[in-house]
């Protein structure tokens, strides 16, 4: 990847999850154009407005992030997890997993990577400077709950920009989530 690529949420369609607990809109998936069956990475909101299961994903790797409302708790897999505001949270992805919301609806950032092809991270900021991650590597940066400017892109709530690591610099008046995806195999 060597262009930045701006993705801006008004142009996010919403799609019901199975079990009708909430929508998720994607925000990027490597490869480009990667459904939810064969992604090697996969960046998603997801409006929350139920208790219940998490579709399972094989051979994944997943952060929640809760970026709106109080938060859930998680049983992924037997093993308890709360999920914070602004805190990631990791889990396998292929795990049976349920949530249960702590007081009402969230909004969760949701970055999905296949096991032993992309290695993620995902990292909180408020302000800035800059971003730091390996030169090989792409990031990601959405504004959470304020105006936002990264690699030169202004942006508002939930707007993203997916760039080279060596153009993140990112400045905000608000937090913004920093998604930092790097090939592994």
């Amino acid at each position: 990847m060597t262009a930045v690529r701006v993705l801006r949420a008004a142009g996010r369609a919403a799609a019901p999850w199975k079990n009708g607990g909430g929508v998720t809109r994607q925000i990027a998936a490597g490869p480009e154009g990667a459904g939810t069956q064969d992604f090697d990475w996969r960046v998603s909101l997801a409006d929350v407005h139920e208790d219940g299961p998490f579709s399972a994903f094989p051979g994944t790797e997943r952060l929640l992030t809760v970026v709106d409302g109080a938060g859930m708790d998680l049983d992924a897999g037997g093993r308890h997890l709360r999920a914070e505001r602004y805190a990631p949270c990791p889990f396998p992805g292929d795990v049976p997993t349920g949530g249960r919301l702590l007081g009402g609806p969230v909004v969760n950032l949701n970055v999905m990577h296949r096991r032993g092809a992309v290695a993620a991270t995902v990292t909180v900021v408020r302000g800035g400077p800059a971003v730091t991650a390996a030169p090989d590597a792409t990031v990601l940066v959405v504004a959470l709950d304020g105006p936002a400017e990264a690699a030169g892109v202004r942006l508002a709530r939930y707007d993203a920009v997916l760039c080279p690591a060596p153009r993140a610099a990112v400045r905000s008046d608000g937090c913004v989530a920093v998604v930092t995806l790097r090939r592994t195999g």
